[in-house]
């Protein structure tokens, strides 16, 4: 997707597609897409100066007395909407958050993400990043009723979804975003697309960008898709496993030939910085109430931490090497959901990754054996650590961690965890349909 966009170009493209309109889109901090629509007339000022609007009315932006920001549309981000009449062609852009003065606005996820990334310059380490969403299509946002009963891979009829699946694949191609390959997913109505890796910030856009694409799609067939981690009991949840590597140049620093698990020194360290500051990106990772019903056992979402190569049951797994294929060479870090905010959730991947290498990190043995069968006794024996169980751990641990104090910065850092407490709190005062089912009768 990324293209070599100049504003000239921008200016030029639109006014050869006879473009009126131009949505500038940006992320709140829990990474939900906001934005507004500018008029031709306005797009040359537009990319020159930015565009004022009011930032009291973002969550975990600014205080309604320092309220003015600036939305400064990225031309690099540039892309024709893939839908809507062609007398109505729309176009889009993602946009930077300034202060006034125009300094980079604390409160900018990308920007967050954009400082770790010059950060890990510093050594000269570009960071891919190649993100397989999971999500779910229903009838409508009122239920969970489902469209199909396919499972993993089907192919049959069973596979109601593959006509929204096909269309959102062209969308996204049309708009230049390259698609790797798509599938029915292990349950009833739930299919994942997977999209070919390319530097992060480029796929933070991307994932910000896919994620409107699919609802809009699915919503013009009369459907409803979500990318809520746990939507029904009893059957898998929607994932983000994000394949990782870090290049300098046009090298896979991550390849070493000579060694056992064809994995270098740097790899070794970024995995072990990954599995030690796990539990606190966690918050990051997974940031909903609803993400914590995913991370349990036996449905294929990781919940102890260790590592492995074919092990799909820890929670960073390692690709095989194919011969040839070095630049390919790859983790897989399995927690995260595709309800995050890509902004930041790269971000604390980069970083948790970069301590491992900064501070020598040992990387402990792989586990090649299924965890989830392990019995308490085996876990002990094995000193396995698990992840946090609920949203209010996921807090608990974030409020000791120097690492996402680095990482997001004090703005950000201080505002999800108020955002994220008072979550926890209206979720717990809630009474549920379980609790009426299993309590009522009896108590």
């Amino acid at each position: 997707m990324k293209k070599e966009f100049k504003k000239e170009d921008v200016l030029k493209i639109c006014k050869e597609k006879n473009v009126k309109f131009i949505r500038l889109f940006f992320s709140d901090i829990v990474g939900q897409m906001k934005g507004f629509s500018v008029y031709i007339d306005e797009l040359e000022r537009a990319l020159e100066d930015g565009m004022g609007f009011d930032g009291s009315s973002i969550k975990g932006f600014a205080r309604i007395d320092e309220s003015d920001m600036i939305v400064l549309p990225d031309p690099s981000t540039f892309t024709i909407l893939p839908y809507g009449p062609q007398e109505k062609i729309e176009a889009a852009m993602i946009c930077d958050i300034l202060n006034p003065d125009r300094t980079p606005y604390e409160g900018d996820s990308r920007y967050i993400l954009k400082k770790n990334l010059k950060y890990a310059e510093q050594n000269e380490f570009r960071f891919y990043v190649g993100p397989e969403l999971e999500f779910f299509i229903f009838k409508n946002e009122k239920s969970t009723e489902i469209l199909d009963e396919g499972g993993y891979f089907d192919v049959t009829t069973l596979d109601a979804g593959n006509e929204v699946r096909r269309e959102i694949i062209l969308a996204l191609e049309q708009m230049g975003i390259k698609v790797e390959y798509a599938h029915h997913e292990v349950a009833p109505s739930q299919y994942e697309i997977d999209l070919r890796y390319t530097d992060a910030l480029t796929m933070a856009d991307i994932v910000m960008f896919y994620r409107m694409i699919a609802k809009e799609i699915a919503a013009k067939h009369g459907l409803y898709l979500t990318f809520m981690p746990k939507p029904i009991y009893g059957v898998c949840g929607s994932g983000m496993h994000t394949h990782q590597s870090l290049f300098i140049g046009d090298k896979n620093v991550f390849f070493d030939p000579k060694d056992e698990f064809y994995l270098s020194d740097i790899a070794k360290k970024y995995i072990a910085g990954l599995l030690k500051h796990s539990k606190e990106i966690t918050f990051i990772c997974n940031q909903w109430v609803n993400s914590y019903k995913r991370l349990v056992p036996g449905y294929e979402a990781p919940v102890y931490i260790c590592w492995a190569r074919r092990n799909r049951s820890t929670l960073i797994r390692v690709p095989m090497y194919r011969p040839g294929k070095e630049k390919s060479t790859r983790i897989e870090f399995r927690s995260p959901d595709p309800a995050c905010n890509p902004y930041l959730a790269f971000a604390c991947m980069l970083r948790a990754g970069l301590k491992g290498i900064e501070n020598n990190y040992d990387l402990p043995e792989p586990l090649e054996m299924d965890v989830y069968h392990l019995t308490e006794e085996d876990r002990k024996k094995l000193d396995l650590d698990v992840l946090p169980g609920s949203l209010i751990e996921a807090i608990e641990i974030a409020e000791k961690s120097e690492l996402l104090k680095e990482t997001l910065g004090e703005h950000i850092y201080t505002n999800l965890l108020i955002a994220k407490k008072i979550e926890w709190d209206e979720y717990r005062k809630r009474v549920f349909e379980y609790e009426i089912d299993t309590y009522l009768p009896i108590l």
